[in-house]
C-alpha cells in the first residue's frame, strides 16, 4: 500500500504564499498520478491540480497562474506551491496518489492540511 502525509498549511493574509508538501511511503515506486484536492466545510471535494508520472500537469481554472504542482520522486514528495492566495482558497487540502495498474490499481489519501486565507 501507499501512505500519504500532508503538511505546510496555515493562516496567511490574502496575497500571501504557502507551499504544501505530500510525503509518500510504502509502494512509492508504483505511484502514477498525484492530485491535490480541497474541501471547504459543507462543500464538495474538488480537484485543484494533478501531475502525471511524466510530469504533465492540470489545474482548476480558479487556480491557474497562481498554483504550481510538482513532484520529487527521489524524495517521495509532491508539492503544491500556492501564490497570490485568496480568501476563497480557504479549505482543507488533501493529497491523492494513484498506484499500481490494471485490476490492481488503487488510490490513497492523506489526512489533509488546513489552509486559511484572511482578507
Amino acid at each position: 500500500q501507499v501512505q500519504l502525509v500532508e503538511s505546510g498549511g496555515g493562516l496567511v493574509q490574502a496575497g500571501g504564499s504557502l507551499r504544501l508538501s505530500c510525503v509518500s511511503s510504502g509502494r512509492t515506486f508504483s505511484i502514477s498520478d498525484i492530485g491535490w484536492y480541497r474541501q471547504a466545510p459543507g462543500e464538495q471535494r474538488e480537484l485543484v491540480a494533478s501531475i502525471s508520472v511524466g510530469r504533465s500537469t492540470n489545474y482548476a481554472d480558479s487556480v491557474k497562474g497562481r498554483f504550481t504542482i510538482s513532484r520529487d520522486n527521489a524524495k517521495n514528495t509532491a508539492y503544491l506551491q500556492m501564490n497570490n492566495l485568496k480568501p476563497e482558497d480557504t479549505a482543507a487540502y488533501y493529497c491523492n496518489a494513484k498506484y499500481g495498474s490494471g485490476r490492481g490499481a488503487l488510490d490513497s489519501w492523506g489526512q489533509g492540511t488546513q489552509v486559511t486565507v484572511s482578507s
